[in-house]
């Protein structure tokens, strides 16, 4: 069962992005490239030892030009797991679509900036559930703006 991102982001209230001990675990970020830029996003949740871990972020955002290639990477646990890229609105309340990553696959770079109608949506890579945390699945929005739009609050 995969979760929607909107579901998934109402969740992420309360954890900070560190952990107790002398080397704190970290999730891993997912690279976003997208004409000259090359930013890096966090999730909103990810598997961490075995247990969900939810964090409170703000999800960047690329500027870009219609018809520019977007291309995103993985880390290698989520890469073997298995990924899909959910397409939403300025607002992150209306799944506009998915797209389903090849499992193994750490760089997708299928999706252009023109693929989806409004100028503003977001891009949410979402890790394939039935890991360590069962049905528990990572996420990581990331904000796109097309010449033209604007991302609601």
């Amino acid at each position: 069962m995969r979760r929607t991102a909107a579901a998934m982001l109402a969740l992420c209230a309360t954890a900070p992005l560190t952990a107790c001990g002398s080397e704190p675990d970290v999730p891993g970020e997912v690279r976003v490239q997208a004409g000259g830029q090359d930013i890096t996003a966090r999730p909103t949740q990810y598997c961490l030892d075995g247990e969900g871990q939810r964090y409170e972020v703000t999800p960047p955002i690329v500027e870009v030009p219609p018809d520019t290639a977007i291309s995103l990477t993985v880390p290698d646990d989520i890469a073997e797991q298995g990924w899909q890229v959910q397409v939403f609105d300025e607002s992150l309340q209306e799944l506009l679509g998915e797209v389903d990553v090849p499992q193994g696959t750490e760089t997708f770079a299928e999706i252009n900036s023109s693929d989806v109608v409004p100028p503003a949506f977001y891009l949410v890579v979402v890790e394939d559930s039935g890991g360590d945390c069962g049905e528990f699945s990572a996420a990581w929005p990331v904000g796109v703006i097309r010449a033209g739009g604007n991302l609601g609050g």
